[in-house]
Parts: C-alpha cells; structure tokens; sequence
C-alpha cells in the first residue's frame, strides 16, 4: 500500500488527557513546501549503509565488523522480499499512486536499483579489501580451492563424496526437463556442461544445501585426518561450499565437459496479504498464504560479477527477471553467512560479552523481590538490555503464573523466541486453573509459522487465545495480571516498547513500564476487551491506542507545545526517538512546531522522511542517528512544557498509526521520567557518536575527526550500573 493512501484525513478532537480543542493549532499544511518529504525507500538504503559504515570502522573489533556485514546483508534481502516487492506490484497493476515525496513507483524502482548497486559494490569491497585481510591476519582463512595443497584437496574430495555428494541434486535444462524452480534466498550454481561425443552445450543448474553450514572447516577435517602439517591449533580454514561443490561437479556430470559455473541468487516477493474477511478459519488461510510466500515472483537476481553475458541472459530469460533487477557482486554472495564466522569462538575480536543486571527493584538474582510488593511501593521502569528482562518482565509473568493469588493474566505476544519461557509460564498459568488470555498476532511476518505452532501449543494448554482484530496487526506490548488481595483486587501491568523475547531483549535496547496504577489497570482491562470482545472503545483514560488515539494525541501536544511557546514559555521542547518517522501528518506537526520556534530533537534508528534544516520550515528540528551493539529499538515521547513522557509500541509510520493496535502510557514518577531525561541527554549530547541527517537527505558522522567522541550505549551501561535502588 502507498504511503500517500494511508494518510488519515480524520480532522483532531478533543481526546480524554489531551489539550483542549480551543489551543489547536490549524491545519496549514498547504503552506509548506511540496518537497519536505524525504524517500522512505532511499531513506531506508542510507540506513543501512550506516550499517554497513559499521562494519567498515577499522576501530571496531574484526567479528563485530563481519557481523554487521551480515546484517546488512539480511537487512537488503528483506527490504527487497518486502519493500521493493511491493513498489513492483504497484508498478505492474498501473496502481499510479506517488509516494508523499511526489516519485511514481517506477522511478522509485529506478532509484532504488542505482543506489542498490552501489552500496552492493561497497558492501562486497570491505569484506575483499578489509575485513578478509583482516581475518587471515588473526588466522581466520576464507580460502579458495586453488590454495589448497594437494593433501587438503584429497581430504576435502574425501569429504564431498561422503557428506556433500549425496544431498546434491543436479537438474537438467533440456527439452525434456523444463527449467527448475529456484527458491527464494537460495544459493545455486549455473553449470554450462559440453557432452564431449555429440557436442552441443547444455545448462544444468545445482543448488548449494542450505541445511548445513556455508562454511566447511578445512582445519577440522585435516585435524581429524591426522595431518598436522602447516598448522597451528588456533588457525581456522574455511571453504565456501560453493567453492568445494564447483571444485567437484566432474563428479555430478560424469563424462561432460564443465565449460563454465557461476553462483547466482534470487530474492521472491514475500510481501502478502491474508484476505481475513473472506476465510472463517484465519490459521488456515495464513497457512495457505505462507505456502504460496516460496512461489512469489522474482524481485533481484544476484550474480558472480564475472558470469559470461550467454549465461547471464538465460537465467533473466527462464527466471523472468528484468535486467535493472540484476546485481552484480564481486566475490561471495550472501554475506549473512559472515554470522558463522561471528560465532567462531574468539573473544578478544569481539565486543566484550555484556550481561545484564537486575534491576535494583527487584531485588538480587539470588534474592528476588516480590514483583508486586515491589508495585505496590511505586512504578518501576526497565531499560533492557541494561536490565535484565529474565529477572524482571519475565519473572513478572513466571511469579503470576505460580502465586495463588493471582486470578488471570491477560498478554499480547508478537513475536517471542523458540523456546519461549514466557509461552511455558502462561502455560503453567492455565493448567493451574488461572483465566490466561494470550493475544497471539500469527502475522508477525516471517516469524508467522513460529507463532502458529504457539498458539497451538497454548490452546491445547487451555489458554484463550486470540488472533487479534480484523484488518489490524496486534502489535503492542502489554500484560495485565488480576490479583486478588484480601477483599479487593489489584491489577499489575507491564507496558513495553519491545518484545515479549528473552533472547532479543539481550540484543535490543527497549524500556518498559511496570505499574499498579488502578486508571492503567482499568485501560488495559478495557483493552483486552476490544481485542478479545465486541467492545468498540475508542477513548482511554490514561493511554493513548491506535488506530484511533495516537497520532491525534501526539499531534495534539505537538500543537499544545507551540500554544505554550507562544505564550511565552521558553521550556516548550519536544524530543522524539523512534525506529521511523514517516508519517506526514505527524511530520507536518513538528515543522509547524519548528516554524513557531519549538525545538525539536529527534532520535532515529532508521527511516526519516522529515527533512531537518529548510529555511523557514525546520530549522529548528535536529535529527540523529545512533547505531552500536544493540539494537535502537526504543519509542519515546517528551513535551517540555507539558512535562509529559510517553512510551509505546508504535513508530511514526501509516502501519503503526492506521492498521495495527498499538499502545502508548505516560510515564509520571518524576523519578522514571528523570532516567528518560538522562537517556535523551545522552543521545543528544554533541559528543555522541551517531550521523546527522541534512537538509539534502545525507547523513553526516558526528562528532568530527579529531573531536572528543563518546559512545551512548557504554554510556548507559555505566548509568545502569551505579544506579540507586528506586524503592530502598
């Protein structure tokens, strides 16, 4: 769907919590300028060559810089399974819609294939030029076949028939076998064979497995054939399999000549949708939809850089491919494989392990707290990775499952981790006779087969579960446990910006709320009732919910901040971090706040379709980017003269504000808001490494060369670590 379909034309109104009507401002979109809106698409590119900016700083240690290769690598190939797709659908059914920056969806295509090819050129370079040098330095070999001696061939030739050569498959193309199918994301060689008795060439294509490793360990298979020549214990030798099968396809063609092969890739159209008012059964009908996912169209060829122009045109002709989808790359491809070199096991190349502590509320590992004595005496807020969420969210959920008080637990899981103790507590919970509702959202994309086989899992356990509202993706994070206490009942609540996921909150930076504040327990009770009910509640005492809160909320106190300024109160500030801003109407907001002279700071990991710095529109708007360790995953709100902090679920995007159900809580404790101060601080203090967006659409690495450069993340584990118990 295009961004400029998906803007709400809803006029604001008054809202429980929000300014009132009489101090908004107007809308005056009209009189900003047609180009205030940046490309999301090319946005999206330039982070991820801030990511790939990552693996190219020298001061970094190695794995950590092969890391990020990696995951630039599976950033691109899901933003072509996904983004790209979907601009060719729009181009191929004649849908004219232009993005809110006035691109048709074929010249988005076009742009996006130029900037694609470059940053792919870049990507292959640091890994040829840098990175593999690098390696071998510190006796990490990525090798070729013609450098190894003719020991090590024998025992890999060894090791190909026995492990390699039953699992191949090579398929013909003749007028007998049509052209096989190529599944999405695989790694294949194009083999161009000569029948040496009746000559005529002939193609065949082999599919490298994807069910074993990349990488064969040259150095174990020697270790285990007793050679012990030219080789220390800590030297490590890796083959692409590629490389051994191409080595050996005399052995898959017997009697032909291998006249030429080259390596060669395709990325499929993932982006689908579930036709839910259509199908009773929606678990059957994602079922169906996830078989045709492997079937979708081709959206990028990848190829070897020097495969032959004869074999380059029969794979676009047979595979359907346009030519400007076609990149070239030198050397490997599928750099996510550099994961497996991350996981090899020397530590003094990578980032020192970090481990999370519990948080002071809580107690000691070895001596935890009740989580709602803990309650009882004040909020709490958690600020993972830095607080340990196995000894906080987690144990939240495992002491409700086990105490007898505890009547019901209401959650919504969007996406959790394969062996999920949250999925086990809740159910424990249900076989323990407590009432636990779990709102299980099965079209989190490609984790949707993981959460079918869940909820499964906790409806034969007895749970209620629910898939969520029609039309809408659940995508917030929230948890109610009901307890009884005495002759009255309490209700605790967790209100996060980050996964129910033990395993990603130790990668991902999130905060969350704990709280027994009876307004928030009344709005989360009211909640579960609409996704779990008929309910149609649209108004919330003390949270704000998409699709129909949010974004009149925020924009309500975006308007309310610029009323503050202009009555003179200097305070008046408004300071946003966020995955994405791309929403215009929000953007439109925070230019008219700007145009008032309202400071506004923004903190984004990702997409900005806001353009910072146009005379007489922005000057006053400054937005960062800060990239590291973890992952920059919090949403956070602040307006200065309202004194107002909100967290939530929801980036600044159509999907997040229009089609999913998202929630936003203010933080009141002014001793949480003070951690949310010191954490926007360190953002944006001048000397935090991070890039600066330009009026342009570039970025730019800040601090300068040669200034005093300070990392925010370390920043924040120093915080977390000299910090007092909240609640002594």
């Amino acid at each position: 769907m295009s961004p400029a379909d998906d803007i709400a034309t809803q006029p604001i109104t008054s809202i429980p919590g929000a300014p009132p009507a009489a101090t908004l401002v107007p809308d005056e979109s009209a009189d900003l300028p047609e180009d205030r809106y940046l490309n999301r698409e090319l946005s999206w590119l330039d982070f991820n060559s801030r990511v790939l900016a990552l693996a190219e700083d020298t001061s970094m240690p190695l794995l950590e810089r092969a890391k990020f290769l990696a995951i630039f690598s599976s950033n691109l190939d899901e933003f072509f399974m996904v983004r790209v797709a979907g601009l060719k659908r729009r181009d191929e059914t004649g849908l004219s819609v232009r993005s809110a920056d006035g691109l048709s969806p074929r010249e988005q295509l076009l742009r996006i294939a130029g900037r694609t090819q470059t940053i792919a050129d870049r990507h292959a370079r640091v890994f040829l030029d840098s990175v593999r040098p690098a390696l071998v330095d510190n006796d990490i070999h990525v090798v070729t076949w013609a450098e190894m001696t003719e020991e090590q061939k024998v025992r890999l030739v060894e090791y190909f028939h026995e492990d390699v050569f039953p699992v191949l498959t090579p398929l013909a193309v003749d007028p007998a076998h049509p052209f096989p199918y190529i599944s999405g994301l695989s790694l294949n060689l194009a083999v161009t064979v000569k029948d040496a008795t009746e000559g005529g060439e002939h193609f065949a294509r082999v599919k490298v497995p994807d069910n074993v490793n990349r990488f064969v360990r040259v150095d174990r298979l020697m270790r285990d054939s007793g050679d012990k020549s030219k080789r220390t214990d800590d030297k490590v030798v890796l083959m692409p399999l590629e490389t051994l099968i191409a080595a050996n396809l005399e052995h898959l063609f017997p009697g032909m000549e291998i006249v030429e092969h080259h390596v060669f890739r395709i990325t499929r159209n993932a982006d689908f949708e579930v036709e839910e008012d259509r199908d009773e059964d929606l678990l059957q009908a994602l079922e169906r939809e996830l078989a045709r996912r492997r079937f979708g169209s081709p959206v990028r060829l990848e190829v070897a850089d020097d495969m032959s122009e004869h074999m380059l045109e029969l794979l676009l002709r047979e595979l359907d491919v346009n030519p400007a989808d076609v990149i070239g790359v030198p050397g490997l491809l599928d750099l996510s494989c550099l994961f497996e070199i991350y996981g090899l096991d020397r530590p003094q190349l990578k980032d020192r392990p970090f481990v999370p502590a519990t948080h002071p509320a809580f107690g000691e590992r070895e001596t935890p707290k009740s989580v709602f004595s803990t309650l009882r005496e004040g909020d709490v807020l958690v600020h993972h990775p830095y607080d340990s969420f196995s000894t906080s969210v987690q144990r939240f959920i495992e002491q409700a499952a086990a105490d007898p008080q505890v009547l019901a637990i209401k959650q919504t899981l969007y996406r959790t981790s394969g062996d999920s103790p949250i999925v086990n507590a809740l159910i424990d919970a249900a076989e323990a006779g407590k009432q636990v509702v779990a709102l299980v959202e099965i079209k989190a994309r490609f984790d949707e087969q993981a959460n079918i086989k869940w909820a499964r899992q906790l409806e034969q356990a007895g749970v209620h579960v629910v898939y969520g509202l029609v039309g809408l993706k659940t995508h917030c994070k929230t948890c109610l446990v009901v307890r009884r206490e005495g002759s009255s009942i309490r209700r605790y609540c967790h209100i996060g910006t980050g996964n129910y996921n033990p395993k990603t909150a130790r990668l991902y930076e999130d905060v969350g709320l704990f709280t027994a504040a009876p307004d928030i327990g009344a709005d989360l009770t009211d909640l579960f009732n609409t996704l779990t009910g008929y309910s149609r509640k649209k108004e919330y005492r003390n949270i704000l919910v998409a699709p129909h809160g949010i974004r009149s909320g925020i924009i309500a106190r975006i308007h309310e901040e610029i009323e503050r300024f202009r009555q003179g109160d200097r305070t008046a500030r408004i300071q946003l971090k966020a995955n994405a801003l791309v929403d215009e109407q929000v953007i439109d907001a925070l230019y008219r706040a700007s145009q008032n002279g309202v400071p506004v700071e923004i903190v984004v990991r990702g997409i900005c379709a806001l353009r910072p710095g146009m005379p007489g529109v922005s000057e006053n708007i400054v937005v960062r980017s800060i990239l590291g360790q973890f992952l920059e995953h919090s949403r956070i709100l602040y307006f200065a003269a309202q004194n107002e902090y909100w967290i939530g679920s929801a980036d600044m995007m159509h999907r997040n504000l229009d089609r999913r159900v998202e929630v936003m809580a203010q933080v009141r404790d002014d001793r949480l808001t003070s951690e949310l101060a010191d954490m926007f601080a360190s953002a944006l203090d001048p000397r935090t490494r991070c890039w600066v967006l330009q009026s342009d659409g570039s970025w730019v690495a800040s601090p300068a060369a040669g200034e005093e450069v300070r990392d925010h993340q370390r920043q924040m584990i120093r915080r977390n670590r000299r910090r007092p118990d909240p609640n002594p």
